[in-house]
């Protein structure tokens, strides 16, 4: 009884923790469906592989949306024809690298800056590496699916799939990859919307994100509560302790969960006390590229060859670089 009684409690913690990062994450990327030019944005990237990869990187300041938003607009950056590596760099990057999530780490990490700090560095580095090796795909049709690459074909301006680069996964999703019945000239420049509409299309992102991320937040409370209160201390620390199967589980976890990168790094820190440094960073760092939720919306981009290829290198490079933490910096 004592046991649920603290698992209980870790519970509730975590939830309140987190719950008001999770609803400034949905209002501020529901806000920026009707503020962004994102035209004013692909005629100023970086065609340069390497500048464009870091620059797609860096883009989610602009657009903080997590592992539940990034793969429509990364879609979108891609049928506006910009380089494949800075749309690879922000699908890998944007829902780690950028400000909501960066403060919410703050928060739970304030004090260990140097979590905050790689956290940061290594999404950096691991989405433009990502970015600069897929740039070494000339050809396009083999890592995307016929529509998307059909659309890269077309000349400018590219026919967008809807109002922003912000647009709900649903849509794409329910598309199953396929072009959208609403793809036609005269949905090229959208068309301007009222007071009214812009602040249903806000309420309506902030109804829709909340009801797919909360159910998510309290899965993921409930099991890091679970985990730390009902598994053996013997067996947690066994398994914190060790450089390569910290990180190796960790990372699993983070896999298996995908608990929204807006507030990971709470259910992280309920882990912080018993396992590595270099474990936390690859659950900090790998959760949010690898994400079960998004899987079904990368189908509609790239093919299953692709997908495999990008979280392949992604993982090594997690792994590589946190396992340099837990022998060198912890």
């Amino acid at each position: 009884m004592e046991q649920l009684n603290n698992a209980f409690t870790l519970f509730l913690s975590l939830l309140v923790e987190a719950i008001p990062f999770l609803l400034l994450g949905v209002l501020l990327s529901s806000v920026l469906l009707i503020c962004i030019d994102e035209r004013w944005l692909t005629a100023h990237l970086p065609k340069n592989p390497v500048l464009g990869a870091f620059a797609g990187s860096c883009i989610g300041f602009l657009f903080p949306v997590c592992e539940c938003g990034n793969v429509p607009v990364a879609r979108r950056l891609i049928m506006q024809g910009v380089p494949m590596p800075v749309a690879i760099g922000f699908l890998i990057a944007a829902p780690t690298v950028n400000p909501i999530v960066i403060w919410s780490t703050w928060i739970a990490f304030h004090d260990r800056p140097e979590i905050v700090i790689l956290r940061v560095v290594f999404s950096l580095t691991i989405a433009t590496v990502v970015g600069c090796i897929f740039s070494l795909q000339t050809d396009l049709q083999p890592i995307l699916q016929p529509a998307m690459a059909l659309s890269t074909l077309r000349s400018q301006p590219k026919i967008p799939t809807g109002n922003s680069l912000l647009d709900g996964g649903d849509f794409i999703l329910g598309t199953a990859g396929m072009a959208p019945k609403r793809m036609t000239q005269d949905l090229i420049q959208p068309p301007k919307r009222s007071l009214q509409a812009n602040v249903n299309l806000v309420l309506d992102n902030v109804v829709q994100e909340l009801r797919e991320l909360g159910g998510v937040l309290v899965l993921g409370s409930a099991v890091a509560a679970a985990i730390q209160t009902l598994t053996p201390r013997e067996l947690i620390v066994s398994l914190g302790e060790g450089p390569v199967i910290s990180i190796v589980v960790m990372m699993i976890l983070a896999g298996s969960i995908s608990i929204c990168s807006t507030v990971d790094a709470f259910f992280a820190l309920s882990f912080a006390a018993t396992f590595t440094s270099g474990s936390i960073l690859a659950f900090l760092v790998f959760g949010p590229m690898f994400d079960l939720k998004s899987i079904g919306l990368m189908l509609s981009i790239f093919t299953p060859k692709a997908i495999f290829y990008l979280f392949a290198i992604a993982t090594q490079l997690t792994f590589l670089l946190t396992l340099f933490v837990n022998f060198h910096v912890s």
